[in-house]
C-alpha cells in the first residue's frame, strides 16, 4: 500500500503548466501574470486635483489662518479638460476632482475651507504647497513595474493594468480538465432512474470541484464502458486537456475493462493508497503528451475526497501557484471520532472559532461512512487523522484542512 505523501509526490511531479497566452485584462482575473508589466507612462499622467476646490499658489493663501484671504476666480476646470490654463499670482481657478492643475498652481484649497463663491472666493484656512494635489507619477513612474511576473491578478491588478493603458496581459492560463463518468447504472439528471439506476453525481460534482480549483472544465458526462468507445473518447480528451479525470473506472470488472481500454494510450497505475475514503485509485500519464489521468472511485463521496487530496493540488500546481495546497490549522475536537488503522483519514468536519480566545474548534460530521455525501456538503473542512491513530478523544488537537469558503 502506497502512502498518501508518495502518491501526492507522483501526482504533483506530473504537473504541466500550459504555455502563457495573452488575454484581455477583463479575462485575466484569478490567473498568474506571466510577464513584467512595465508602465509606459506615469500614473497619474499629470498634476491633478485630489478634491473639488480651488487651484491656487500656496503663497497667496498662507495668511488665511490669521485673516480670510479673498481671491478672484478666473475660470473653472472640469475633470477631463484638455484646455491648458495659466494661473496668475493672486488668482484662483475652480477645479473638480481629477482636473488638471493650471500652470503655476501648486496647491488646491478644498471647497470646505472657503465660502464657495464662484466669482470671488474667500479662503479661511491656508494650505501648504502640494496640498490636495496628485503629482505626476506619484503612483507609478514611467519604467516602473506595475504588475510583476508571478503575481496573482485580482481586482486591484486589473485596475492597475487599465490605469497604465494595458488592454491585454500575458498570463498562465487555466489548465483544461475533462471529467468523465463511467457506469452502466448511471443516468443523467434530466432522466428518471429506472430499477437499479442512479443519477450521475460524479461528473457534476467533480467538474464543480475542478472549476473551484481554478481549471477550465469540460464535463464530458456519462460514457459507455465499451473498450473501443471509451478509448476513442479518452484519446480525444487527451488532445484537449491538461488533466483527465475518469470516475467509476477503478474497481471490479469495470475497472479491469477500463484499464484494458486505456492500455494502448499509456500505463495507468491502479493501487491502494493509505487513505480513507478512496483508497483504491488509479493514476497515469497517457497519450503522446503524457497527460495526467486519474481513475477515481464510483462512490461520489470517495471521489470528491480523492479529488480534494490529489487532483486539486495538481490543478493548482499547473496554475503556477507557489503553494498548491489548502491552508491547514490545528483545532480542538468537540466530539470523539474513530479512524481506520493504517490509513490516513480525511473526515468531514465543521470548523468553528472560539470568540473569546480565537482558538479553532472542529465538530466531526456524520460517521466515517464513505457514502454519506450530504455530510460533505455541510463540511467546511477535512479532519486529517494520522495512519497510526484510530481513536481521538474530545479536546484533543487534530489538523484540519480548509475546504471552499461557504457563504
Amino acid at each position: 500500500m502506497r502512502s498518501v505523501d508518495e502518491q501526492l509526490a507522483r501526482v504533483v511531479a506530473a504537473a504541466v503548466r500550459p504555455a502563457p497566452v495573452r488575454v484581455a485584462i477583463s479575462e485575466s482575473q484569478g490567473l498568474l501574470c506571466a510577464e513584467e508589466v512595465v508602465a509606459e507612462r506615469a500614473l497619474p499622467g499629470f498634476d491633478q486635483s485630489a478634491v473639488d476646490g480651488y487651484a491656487v499658489r500656496s503663497v497667496d493663501v498662507q495668511a488665511a489662518n490669521d485673516e480670510p484671504v479673498t481671491l478672484p476666480v478666473v475660470g473653472e476646470i472640469p475633470a477631463g479638460s484638455r484646455q491648458p490654463r495659466r494661473l496668475q499670482p493672486g488668482q484662483a481657478v475652480r477645479v473638480a476632482t481629477g482636473a488638471p492643475l493650471p500652470t503655476l498652481a501648486d496647491a488646491v484649497v478644498p471647497v470646505g475651507y472657503t465660502d464657495g463663491h464662484a466669482a470671488k472666493v474667500t479662503v479661511h484656512r491656508s494650505v501648504p504647497s502640494a496640498a490636495f494635489v496628485r503629482r505626476t507619477g506619484e503612483d507609478v513612474q514611467t519604467g516602473d513595474v506595475a504588475v510583476r511576473r508571478g503575481a496573482s491578478i485580482g481586482a486591484a491588478q486589473v485596475g492597475l493594468l487599465a490605469a497604465v493603458g494595458r488592454n491585454k496581459v500575458l498570463v498562465h492560463p487555466r489548465p483544461r480538465v475533462s471529467v468523465i463518468s463511467i457506469g452502466e447504472e448511471l443516468v443523467d439528471v434530466d432522466r428518471t432512474p429506472g430499477q437499479g439506476q442512479v443519477y450521475d453525481v460524479n461528473s457534476y460534482a467533480l467538474a464543480a470541484a475542478a472549476r473551484d480549483a481554478g481549471a477550465e472544465v469540460s464535463r464530458v458526462g456519462i460514457q459507455s464502458p465499451d473498450p473501443r468507445r471509451l478509448r476513442e473518447v479518452v484519446e480525444g480528451r487527451l488532445l484537449l486537456s491538461e488533466i483527465v479525470v475518469v470516475a467509476g473506472g477503478v474497481g471490479g470488472v469495470i475497472g479491469d475493462e477500463v484499464r484494458a481500454a486505456l492500455a494502448d494510450l499509456g500505463d495507468v497505475d491502479v493501487t491502494r493508497v493509505a487513505m480513507h475514503p478512496g483508497s483504491v485509485q488509479g493514476f497515469g500519464r497517457l497519450g503522446p503528451d503524457a497527460v495526467p489521468t486519474f481513475l477515481l472511485p464510483a462512490n461520489p463521496m470517495s471521489a470528491l475526497v480523492v479529488f480534494e487530496v490529489l487532483v486539486r493540488p495538481l490543478i493548482r500546481a499547473a496554475l503556477g501557484k507557489r503553494n498548491p495546497y489548502r491552508r491547514a490549522v490545528s483545532a480542538r475536537l468537540l466530539s470523539p471520532l474513530t479512524s481506520t488503522k493504517g490509513r490516513r483519514g480525511y473526515l468531514r468536519g465543521q470548523l468553528l472559532r472560539d470568540a473569546d480566545n480565537g482558538e479553532y474548534l472542529v465538530q466531526p460530521l456524520g460517521t466515517s461512512g464513505s457514502h454519506l455525501l450530504a455530510s460533505l456538503a455541510e463540511a467546511n473542512c477535512l479532519i486529517m487523522v494520522d495512519e497510526d491513530v484510530t481513536d481521538v478523544a474530545v479536546g484533543e488537537e487534530v489538523v484540519v484542512s480548509f475546504l471552499a469558503q461557504r457563504g
